[in-house]
């Protein structure tokens, strides 16, 4: 019979997979969405989920693509993130649940969180530029909460890193 903490992980480790299907699933249907856009300048109306960058597609199509590529990048870096989520809960046991594969995963879930808050900040600060040159653009900012949960995950990596450590030299002890 399995543990509460068990039945835990395995229910976030099916929600993660939800997660990540539903995240790569927006960066294929803006990437396709785009690549509509290219040849159909009309699509940019409704590109996806009311995203209308109509606006910015006629004023310049290379400012049009740098937004769109911010865009996709940033899902890609979530999507990863939810992939390395997954192998996380995947890997982590209660009986040993200290292992290096969990600790190097989570250091990279918290190099891949960094680098999308960087993604995020640099298209937050595009979108403001472009504001002030194109009439009648409203694009969302990001959110850029993400620097604090790098930083929690880096510090968790670490403790699980030293639990690794501790838990090596108590095998070689007994």
């Amino acid at each position: 019979m399995k543990t509460k903490p068990e039945k835990v992980l395995r229910t976030l480790n099916m929600v993660a997979w939800v997660g990540f299907v539903v995240l790569a699933i927006r960066a294929g249907a803006l990437l396709t969405s785009y690549g509509v856009s290219i040849f159909n300048p009309a699509a940019t109306k409704n590109l996806y989920m009311g995203l209308d960058l109509s606006p910015l597609r006629e004023h310049s199509f290379w400012h049009y693509t740098s937004m769109i590529l911010l865009k996709i990048a940033f899902y890609v870096l979530e999507a990863y993130v939810a992939y390395l989520l997954i192998s996380v809960l995947s890997k982590i046991r209660m009986k040993n649940p200290f292992t290096m594969e969990v600790a190097n995963n989570l250091v990279r879930m918290s190099n891949v969180i960094t680098a999308a808050w960087i993604v995020a900040v640099i298209h937050n600060w595009y979108v403001g530029w472009l504001s002030f040159d194109i009439a009648g653009l409203k694009l969302n900012v990001i959110p850029l909460e993400f620097i604090f949960v790098s930083g929690v995950l880096f510090v968790i990596a670490q403790i699980f890193k030293k639990g690794v450590e501790l838990q090596t030299e108590n095998e070689l002890t007994v």
